[in-house]
């Protein structure tokens, strides 16, 4: 397929038995709880090294939170375009070239999102351990993910309620600890309003570092289009889902942060890891450690059930368009893909036995940002060359929201490529090998064959 065709009224947009079920709410709490991991609970301690400033740390998460926006608004505009389950898998496709999206899909769907569902168990069971005195951590991490796949497993009205149920009290829970922080715990001598000083910790280079690992705590922002297919109304509830769950997520931590640092020592939070933790004992005492240890782990439940609900979609989608991965695509009764959510159970598991999950995140970073990157700048090549297409939502402030996406994205690649060129090379060899398993797809199959355009045909 030439890239001009790209776009075309000849793909598909959803397939037989697809069950559009998914309320916007439910959408809204995946972006939530796949967004809302441990990111935010460990990130400050080294943000507050370089910045000892409260207004410069809550000005960094912001600008953080409007950068995952800008990325919203531009995903907002394909989503609704091509409503089609599987994220940059369909938008790649569509945009560039039925190659590129593989190699998106192929990340994806084999470490994209099984590794960070072994280090999301894998830190639910560290902090279980203040829970479950006792509890071996690698035991606790692999029955959460048994659990959570059991429940996807069971189909979409299930998944859709236990993802709503989860996310809701992982929110009244952070709400609880924050309303907990402004009223009981001890205020310290921190200033949240702007100082001439700050305009030096805002041209820094550890602001921008800074600003670098707060995007991968807003990572996440983009998990409803994993499930485009099972929306009602998608054109409509994607955006919203899309900005409402962004919007939540920027005020909680923006409001999280705010509380680590009126609670706790800024001299004992530098350099810490567990600084939610710290803020815990200084608001609730010798029980601050259990009870924020108890609230993570609630919250993880509701991360890991939206990345095993939303990384087997990729698969699945895969599945539907390239006969080789045809088993993937079959789905239960309930509208379960359960090959699919079986191969990442089994790959997440293989990770979490063998430990190499850190490793893959390391790998997998660039390849991620590198296609997050690309789908927005398929917003603006769409734009110019097809601008007749039909667009039932425009991504608001364009060209502006994309290209500052692009360019804090850009940074974020360029920064990686410097500092961690091993690992970043390596996540291209991982992209590369994408393409090379693509090239054998195609092949076997004939031309056409490993495209979405060829289901089109055969439908």
């Amino acid at each position: 397929m030439a890239a001009s065709e790209t776009g075309s009224a000849a793909w598909p947009d959803s397939l037989p038995g697809h069950r559009s079920t998914v309320s916007v709410f439910v959408a809204t709490a995946i972006v939530v709880a796949d967004m809302v991991g441990v990111g935010v609970f460990t990130s400050l301690g080294f943000q507050v090294k370089d910045i000892p400033s409260g207004f410069s740390i809550l000005l960094l998460w912001a600008v953080g939170g409007i950068v995952a926006l800008c990325g919203v608004f531009s995903y907002s505009e394909l989503g609704a375009m091509f409503p089609r389950s599987s994220g940059e898998y369909n938008f790649l496709s569509r945009a560039f070239h039925p190659a590129f999206g593989f190699l998106a899909g192929f990340v994806s769907a084999t470490v994209g999102f099984a590794a960070p569902v072994a280090l999301a168990a894998m830190a639910f069971g560290e902090y279980g351990k203040s829970v479950f005195p006792g509890a071996p951590p690698l035991l606790l991490a692999v029955g959460i993910v048994w659990l959570v796949s059991l429940v996807q497993l069971g189909g979409i009205k299930h998944s859709s309620n236990f993802q709503l149920i989860s996310t809701i009290l992982k929110v009244v829970l952070i709400v609880a600890f924050l309303v907990a922080g402004f009223v009981i715990g001890t205020p310290q001598p921190v200033r949240f309003t702007p100082d001439v000083s700050d305009l030096a910790h805002i041209t820094s280079a550890p602001f921008a570092i800074g600003l670098v690992f707060v995007m991968y705590s807003f990572s996440g922002w983009n998990a409803a289009t994993y499930i485009i297919g099972e929306m009602k109304t998608p054109q409509q509830s994607l955006p919203r889902a899309l900005l409402w769950g962004t919007l939540i997520v920027l005020v909680l931590y923006v409001a999280l942060n705010a509380v680590f640092l009126r609670t706790a020592p800024i001299d004992k939070l530098a350099g810490q890891l567990d600084v939610a933790r710290i803020a815990g004992s200084y608001i609730f005492g010798d029980l601050g450690g259990r009870i924020v240890g108890a609230m993570i782990c609630i919250g993880l439940i509701s991360s890991i059930s939206a990345m095993m609900w939303i990384g087997p979609r990729v698969m699945m989608t895969m599945g539907e368009d390239i006969p080789a991965l045809q088993v993937f695509s079959r789905k239960s009764a309930r509208g379960a893909p359960v090959y699919a959510i079986l191969f990442q159970l089994a790959v997440a598991n293989l990770m979490l036995f063998t430990q190499s999950f850190e490793k893959v995140l390391d790998f997998i970073q660039s390849a991620l940002l590198f296609c997050s990157f690309f789908t927005v700048l398929g917003v603006i090549k769409l734009r110019i060359t097809q601008p007749g297409l039909p667009r039932p939502y425009r991504a608001w402030g364009y060209p502006i929201t994309p290209a500052v996406f692009l360019l804090v994205t850009g940074f974020m690649m360029y920064y990686l490529l410097t500092e961690r060129p091993l690992q970043s090379s390596l996540g291209i060899l991982i992209m590369i090998s994408g393409l090379l398993i693509y090239a054998i797809f195609r092949k076997r199959a004939g031309p056409g064959a490993a495209s979405p355009s060829s289901q089109t045909s055969r439908e």
